[in-house]
């Protein structure tokens, strides 16, 4: 396996970097609180970013989500990407990709998705008429969303439009300020996704591993830029006389957030490659998650650590950082759940 990135994903992940370093500031991550920057997104898709993630890949998202993770930008670009653009473009009929990429690659369709094992989404049932109900209680950048990904009780994938619910969104608060909201679903129309044909099941573990694989490069790139934070500022700040990074208890807790951080890298890496090769991927997906979940929690924690008492000051930069790297544990699942899940899918394959 080679992780390089080609021309076309490298040049992607420059354009994104610059585009996020640029708008996502502090400034204006402040401003604006809880909801998304309308800004930022129309920039992001003016840049062709969204489509260029149509040909680099689920790699290339993972790459691009590392970037927003750097800063966490307040927009929905990964949400979207692996919930709208890539689920579309792998599982929907040739009707389905010809009405809803184009709205995908230019931001005017935003997908979200309300999977059980990452928003703690209700059970959801659809009757023959396709009619969905219950209530999906806290899905991520929904106030920012045209359509909803919802996994049915079955398994089988239903688009529902946002503005199509029996109720209005309901705006809801995370741990991390990402846009979340609750929809209820009283007999709303939705959409199944793809042909009915087939093992049902495909589709949505499909989706469900790349989802996890996209959300553990997000937090890859927070916990880069957590641990960025906090090598410049111990690098500026003096005790004694000395910086605090000359210190060998500084140096060390630096040392391992940084092999953390590699280590939820390439784990993602490993496991987006295999899904764009067509490898089986259920188990490296839940690899990176894990990865993500329990040493993303512990890069967050050390990165505000790192920054002594400023580190418990609410409205600096880093402690954003901690609260999207909380929100991504809590979102991808707490690591027992996902080594219990990894021990079944392991235990399953030595018995067959």
């Amino acid at each position: 396996m080679d992780f390089t990135p080609t021309e076309e994903q490298q040049a992607a992940r420059e354009l994104a970097a610059r585009i996020f370093g640029d708008l996502a500031t502090h400034d204006r991550l402040t401003a604006a609180g809880t909801g998304g920057d309308a800004e930022l997104w129309k920039a992001l898709c003016a840049a062709g970013l969204p489509e260029a993630v149509e040909e680099t890949g689920l790699l290339g998202l993972v790459l691009l989500a590392e970037e927003q993770g750097r800063t966490t930008a307040q927009v929905p670009f990964t949400a979207s990407c692996v919930y709208g653009l890539l689920a579309v473009a792998r599982h929907g009929t040739e009707d389905q990709r010809a009405r809803l990429l184009p709205g995908l690659r230019d931001g005017t369709t935003v997908v979200t998705g309300a999977f059980p094992a990452l928003a703690g989404a209700g059970a959801v049932r659809a009757d023959a008429e396709s009619r969905l109900t219950g209530t999906l209680d806290r899905v991520p950048w929904l106030r920012d969303a045209t359509h909803v990904l919802v996994p049915a009780a079955d398994r089988t994938l239903w688009l529902v439009r946002t503005a199509d619910a029996a109720h209005p969104v309901e705006p809801v608060d995370l741990t991390a300020p990402w846009s979340a909201g609750r929809l209820t679903l009283d007999g709303a129309r939705g959409e199944r996704l793809g042909a009915p044909k087939g093992p049902a099941a495909s589709p949505y573990a499909d989706v469900l591993a790349a989802a996890r694989i996209a959300f553990a490069g997000l937090q890859a790139g927070v916990c880069a830029g957590s641990l960025a934070r906090a090598v410049a500022y111990t690098s500026e700040r003096e005790q004694f006389g000395r910086p605090l990074s000359s210190h060998q208890a500084v140096q060390l807790r630096a040392a391992d957030a940084h092999m953390d951080t590699e280590s939820i890298r390439v784990t993602a890496y490993e496991a987006a490659w295999r899904h764009d090769e067509g490898l089986p991927v259920g188990e490296h997906a839940l690899t990176a998650a894990w990865w993500a979940s329990e040493a993303g929690k512990r890069v967050v924690h050390a990165g505000q650590h790192l920054h002594g008492g400023l580190g418990a000051d609410l409205d600096h930069p880093v402690h954003r950082h901690f609260l999207w790297g909380r929100q991504l544990d809590a979102y991808l699942g707490c690591g027992t759940e996902l080594l219990a899940e990894l021990g079944d899918l392991l235990a399953k394959g030595a018995s067959a």
